[in-house]
C-alpha cells in the first residue's frame, strides 16, 4: 500500500503538483494490454467461480433429495421419440446417478439449507473493508477464495455426515465469499485511473454474471448424468487454481508490482493524485450519516438487488410453470438471460469511458444516464412479462433484453461509490453489500407470498412490485446522486495519521 506522499515520490520529476498534462496521458496509456487490464481478468475469473460456488448448492439440491417432483409429461414441442441408443443412454445415466446419494430432507430443511450461505453475510461485510486495508486485498482475497474453493470440495463430505454440518459449512462459505466480494474493490482504489474505472470494475463483475450463465447450463446436466457430487468436485477446484493465480499475480498496489512498467505505473499514480483521496482509514463517520449522494447509492442498492433477487430466486419457476418448459429447457432458457448481461456488461462500461474521456459528458451524467436507462427499460420489458405470457418467443425476448438493458446500471449507480470516495471502496462496498442482502431476504418472501396468494395474477403482483421499488430507487439516486470526491473522503493535511496507512 501507498501513501500520497510515496505516489509522488515515485513519479519523481514527472508529477510535482498532482496534475497530468495531456502528453503524458498519451505515454503511459497502454490500452488493453496492461498489467492493470490483466489483473481485471484475474478478477473476472475468481468472480467466475464464486458465482458458481454460490449458486451450485440452489443447483445440485433437487438431485440431493429423494422426494423430488416427477417430471412433468413430455410436449410434442420439446420432446422426441426415445430411440433404443437413447434408452441404452439413459440407463448408462441411471448408473451414474445411483452412486450418488440422496437424503430425506424436508421442505423447511431445503430452505435452510439454500438460505443459510447468507446468514452471516449481514456481519461480514463491514470488517472485511476494514481487515482489506489492514491486511492487504491480495492476502485477504486470496485466503478467502482458497478457503471457500476447499470447503466447497468437501461439501459432499459433510452433506453425508450430517445436515447441520453441511449447514455450519454453508455459512462460513457465505461470511468467506462476501469478504472476497468486498474486499477486491480496495484493488481498483489503487489501479484503476478514473477515465478507466467504469470498464475495469464491469471485466471484473462480469465474471460473476458470466458464473451464473454456465453454472445453470451445466449445472442441470452434469447432476444427471455423472451426479451431483461433481457439481461440487469441478466447480470447486476451478475456484483452488484461480486463488493460485490470484496470489501469484494479484498486488494491492502498482508499487509493489514486479512486472509493471514505469511508464504504466506513472500514469496509474498520476491519474490517481488528481482525485485527492489516497488509500487510507480514518473513517469520518458523521460526515457519511449526513452524506445525502452515499444514501442514494445505498438506497439504489437496495431497489436495484430486490429486482435481482426476484429474478435469480424465481425465474426458472416462472419459466416452468407458466411457460410450462422442461426442467432440461428450464435451465437452458434460465441461462440465456446472463449470458445477455455479460456480453452487455463489458461495452457498457467501455462506452461510459469513452464518453468520460472524450469529455463528452461529465461523470455525474453518465452514471445517472447509464442508471436511468438500466432501470427503466428492465423495468417496462419486465412488467410486460405478465401479458405476454402466452406467447414463448416474446417472453424469452424480453427477459434477454431485460438482462442485457439492466447491465448498464453496472457502470452507473452501482459502481459510484469509487467516485465519491474512493479511499472506502472497500468499505462502502461492504455497506452497499448490506444493503443488497436486506433487499435478498425481504424480496423472494415477499414474491412468493403474492405467487401463493393468487398463481395467476401473483407474477403480475410481482413484477409490478419489483418495477416500482426500482424506479423509486432511480428517483432517489437521480435526485440526491453525485460523482464528485466528496468532502470526507479527501485526504487532508492535518492529522499524519489520516494519510498513512498501516501495514
Amino acid at each position: 500500500m501507498f501513501t500520497t506522499v510515496e505516489a509522488e515520490a515515485t513519479v519523481g520529476g514527472i508529477v510535482n503538483d498532482g496534475t497530468l498534462n495531456t502528453a503524458q496521458v498519451q505515454t503511459f496509456k497502454k490500452g488493453f494490454c496492461s498489467v492493470r487490464h490483466g489483473l481485471a481478468l484475474i478478477v473476472h475469473l475468481c468472480n467466475f467461480s464464486i458465482s458458481t460456488q454460490q449458486m451450485n448448492m440452489s443447483i445440485a439440491l433437487p438431485a440431493m433429495v429423494n422426494n423430488t417432483a416427477p417430471r412433468s409429461p413430455p410436449s410434442a414441442s420439446t420432446e422426441r421419440p426415445l430411440t433404443d441408443f437413447q434408452d441404452k443412454w439413459n440407463e448408462t445415466l441411471n448408473e451414474f446417478k445411483a452412486v450418488a446419494a440422496m437424503y430425506d430432507w424436508s421442505p423447511e430443511i431445503q430452505g435452510i439449507i439454500l438460505s443459510s450461505l447468507n446468514y452471516g453475510s449481514f456481519l461480514a461485510p463491514i470488517p472485511s473493508g476494514y481487515l482489506a486495508e489492514i491486511f492487504g486485498t491480495k492476502y485477504l482475497a486470496g485466503a478467502g477464495m482458497f478457503i471457500t474453493s476447499v470447503l466447497t470440495l468437501f461439501t459432499p463430505l459433510a452433506a453425508d455426515t450430517g445436515v447441520t454440518l453441511l449447514i455450519v459449512l454453508q455459512i462460513i462459505q457465505g461470511i468467506v465469499q462476501v469478504m472476497l466480494l468486498t474486499s477486491q474493490y480496495s484493488i481498483w482504489a489503487r489501479w484503476a485511473p478514473p477515465t478507466e474505472r467504469s470498464q475495469l470494475i464491469t471485466i471484473a463483475v462480469s465474471g460473476s454474471v458470466l458464473g451464473s450463465f454456465i453454472i445453470l447450463l451445466v449445472g442441470g446436466y452434469l447432476c444427471q448424468t455423472i451426479g451431483w457430487p461433481y457439481v461440487f468436485y469441478i466447480f470447486g477446484g476451478i475456484g483452488c487454481i484461480c486463488s493460485f493465480l490470484w496470489f501469484a499475480l494479484i498486488y494491492d498496489d502498482p508499487v509493489n508490482h514486479p512486472f509493471i512498467s514505469t511508464s504504466e505505473k506513472e500514469y496509474i499514480i498520476c491519474s490517481l493524485a488528481q482525485e485527492d483521496s489516497p488509500p487510507g482509514w480514518s473513517l469520518p463517520i458523521k460526515a457519511m450519516i449526513k452524506s445525502l449522494p452515499l444514501w442514494s447509492i445505498l438506497v439504489f442498492y437496495f431497489s436495484d438487488y430486490w429486482h435481482y433477487f426476484v429474478i435469480r430466486s424465481y425465474l426458472p419457476t416462472y419459466i416452468s410453470s407458466v411457460l410450462q418448459a422442461n426442467i432440461r429447457d428450464s435451465g437452458m432458457l434460465s441461462a440465456l438471460p446472463f449470458v445477455s448481461a455479460c456480453i452487455c456488461i463489458v461495452p457498457g462500461g467501455l462506452l461510459a469511458d469513452f464518453l468520460l474521456s472524450r469529455k463528452i459528458l461529465r461523470l455525474n451524467t453518465i452514471r445517472k444516464l447509464f442508471t436511468a436507462i438500466g432501470v427503466l427499460l428492465p423495468s417496462a420489458f419486465f412488467v410486460s412479462l405478465f401479458w405476454v405470457r402466452s406467447s414463448f418467443s416474446a417472453t424469452v425476448a424480453f427477459l434477454i433484453l431485460s438482462f442485457a438493458t439492466k447491465s448498464l446500471s453496472q457502470s452507473g449507480a452501482l459502481v459510484n461509490f469509487m467516485d465519491i470516495a474512493p479511499r472506502y471502496s472497500a468499505l462502502l462496498r461492504g455497506l452497499s453489500q448490506i444493503f443488497s442482502y436486506i433487499a435478498g431476504a425481504i424480496s423472494p418472501t415477499v414474491a412468493g407470498f403474492f405467487i401463493s396468494q393468487d398463481s395467476e395474477f401473483g407474477w403480475r403482483n410481482v413484477f409490478l412490485l419489483s418495477a416500482a421499488v426500482n424506479i423509486a430507487g432511480l428517483f432517489f439516486y437521480l435526485i440526491f446522486g453525485q460523482a464528485e470526491v466528496q468532502d470526507w473522503a479527501k485526504g487532508r493535511c492535518a492529522p499524519a495519521s489520516e494519510q498513512t496507512v498501516t501495514n
